[in-house]
């Protein structure tokens, strides 16, 4: 069986560093003393203290900022939800129009750079046969006999 024994930690008994409680400097005015009473109870969130604060504004100007902020979200409910069907009809259109349009722009693209490149060929095809020709006529001429 295991026995266990409690140690005590020599730290905790140790007073604190910082300010001599006998220092001058310090406010020693009652009226700035907070009582035990007066403080908030660390419990308390920032939600209850806003609920709290509800009686402390009229019920006319509580209606107001309520019709206030509902119309604002209201708002913002449709702005956001059109704006999201928009950009789903933006990027659908996109996709449906530009997907076809650019594969068919690189195609065209591709079909232009063919002909040059069979143009390019024709001309040096013509090129070479006009030098063939022209070398076989002389061949021709200076093989005639003379009269």
């Amino acid at each position: 069986m295991v026995k266990l024994e409690e140690v005590k930690d020599e730290d905790l008994d140790r007073p604190q560093e910082g300010p001599v409680e006998d220092d001058g400097d310090w406010d020693t005015d009652e009226d700035s003393v907070i009582s035990e009473e007066d403080s908030v109870p660390f419990d308390e969130s920032f939600i209850d203290r806003v609920y709290a604060l509800r009686d402390a504004v009229p019920p006319s100007t509580r209606r107001a900022v309520s019709c206030t902020l509902d119309t604002a979200y209201s708002y913002g409910k449709k702005a956001v939800s059109l704006g999201g069907k928009t950009l789903w009809i933006v990027s659908t259109s996109a996709l449906l129009l530009g997907v076809p349009w650019a594969l068919a722009f690189a195609e065209e693209q591709q079909m232009q750079e063919m002909e040059r490149e069979m143009k390019m060929q024709q001309s040096a095809n013509e090129l070479l046969t006009q030098g063939a020709n022209a070398g076989a006529g002389q061949a021709v001429q200076q093989t005639k006999p003379a009269l």
